[in-house]
């Protein structure tokens, strides 16, 4: 009788050019979370107004799910390296003309206005929305020419566990940084570590893409894409549950005003806030790299989603800032479950030639949830006031995992 062959938890970790990519995606998740949490807080201390905030990430979402379609469209037929490392440079750019806000000859040439000052800071994130937009799903398209399909899920797990100490890290380096040295210096290693992602980018091998049949137009190609992710229900359930969970569930874009207002901490409180998901995210990432999930998977996911959702409307009755970290924490060990899961399906049940598309389908239900979500708890605060609106949020998600529950069958029986 031959015995199993022992679970590697670094499997993927012994490919080279997969670290790389981690290193790649490790420095920009940092940057994109030092961005946010930076122009959060400045924007909120330019206006005192939640709808400001929620602007942010209607700004950053408009550009980036128009794109993503014809972004994974390329993904699927040009140089993945090649449009990786010059959606990088765009970033990069606009990381640049962030920065110029922060320096005082920028106050001095837009006045004493609130308004003209955050045109320039808007038309910059407007530019960082195009280039997640690209970027997003070419990364997902090329990670799987990185490692063999035995090891995706072990390289699912490290890649969202690298995502997730982005997470941690970013928000708490932002709020002490800014904190403790100022707007400039924040920008300054942000702009850095997008650098750092660039020559992590240029040290890994480009990789060839599937032909494309001769005389298939580009509409057709992105119609395809996104009949697989319609007529599949395990994909299509998955990923709707996650879009409208974290859409009227999250709370991200609020916690300036949670810092702020109730918790009555600084930019340093406010790192840690946008840090604790993170922290359970990892602490539950590591977790699943040693205990993968095999068993009742579907069952697995709606819990978890229902558990974010509870945790939610808790943090958003709690007054205590260790309280509130505490159920902020269980949002993101909670999520992770999630994002392991999906990714994983997306990845060993999309064929090779439809990663770019099907990884864009999905990028836009991801920034649909999280940017677009953003503007609907700005809008929601500014409605029902900060509290009710999180509340209502949270019950939004439980509710959402009820009906998914009861209609999408195929996930909630699925079993491995």
């Amino acid at each position: 009788m031959t015995s199993p062959v022992p679970h590697d938890p670094y499997s993927a970790l012994r490919v080279g050019e997969f670290r790389l990519f981690l290193a790649m995606r490790l420095s920009m998740t940092l940057a994109i979370q030092i961005q946010s949490v930076v122009v959060g807080w400045q924007v909120y201390q330019l206006t005192q107004d939640p709808l400001s905030l929620g602007l942010v990430g209607l700004v950053e979402a408009v550009p980036s799910i128009g794109v993503t379609l014809f972004a994974g469209h390329l993904a699927d037929v040009y140089n993945r390296r090649t449009i990786i490392l010059t959606t990088i440079t765009v970033f990069l750019f606009s990381s640049l003309a962030l920065a110029a806000t922060s320096l005082e000859s920028y106050h001095v040439l837009t006045g004493q206005w609130a308004v003209p000052k955050l045109v320039p800071i808007y038309a910059a994130i407007f530019v960082t929305g195009l280039a997640r937009g690209f970027l997003a799903p070419t990364n997902f398209a090329f990670m799987s020419q990185l490692i063999d399909k035995s090891r995706f899920a072990n390289a699912v797990t490290w890649n969202s566990t690298i995502w997730q100490v982005g997470m941690v890290g970013g928000p708490a380096a932002a709020g002490l940084i800014y904190g403790g040295f100022g707007l400039q210096s924040a920008y300054g290693v942000q702009c850095s570590l997008v650098v750092l992602a660039l020559l992590a980018g240029l040290n890994i091998a480009a990789k060839p893409v599937s032909p494309v049949p001769a005389g298939e137009h580009i509409w057709f190609r992105l119609a395809e894409g996104l009949r697989f992710v319609f007529g599949h229900q395990i994909i299509l359930a998955t990923i709707s549950l996650d879009l409208f969970a974290v859409l009227f569930g999250g709370a991200t874009a609020l916690l300036p005003i949670f810092a702020s207002d109730i918790l009555k901490t600084g930019p340093e409180g406010l790192g840690l806030l946008r840090s604790a998901p993170a922290v359970g995210s990892v602490l539950m990432m590591i977790w699943l790299a040693y205990h993968p999930i095999q068993r009742r998977t579907g069952q697995v996911l709606l819990w978890a989603v229902a558990g974010f959702g509870a945790a939610t409307v808790g943090f958003a009755l709690s007054t205590h800032l260790w309280l509130s970290l505490f159920l902020l924490a269980l949002t993101g060990l909670f999520d992770s479950v999630s994002v392991v899961l999906r990714s994983t399906l997306l990845q060993t049940l999309t064929p090779d030639q439809m990663k770019g598309r099907v990884s864009a389908v999905n990028g836009i239900f991801v920034s649909s949830s999280n940017e677009i979500g953003a503007f609907e708890s700005g809008a929601t605060a500014r409605l029902l006031g900060l509290v009710p609106s999180v509340v209502f949020g949270g019950c939004m998600s439980l509710l959402v995992v009820s009906i998914t529950a009861w209609r999408a069958k195929k996930l909630r029986e699925l079993d491995t």
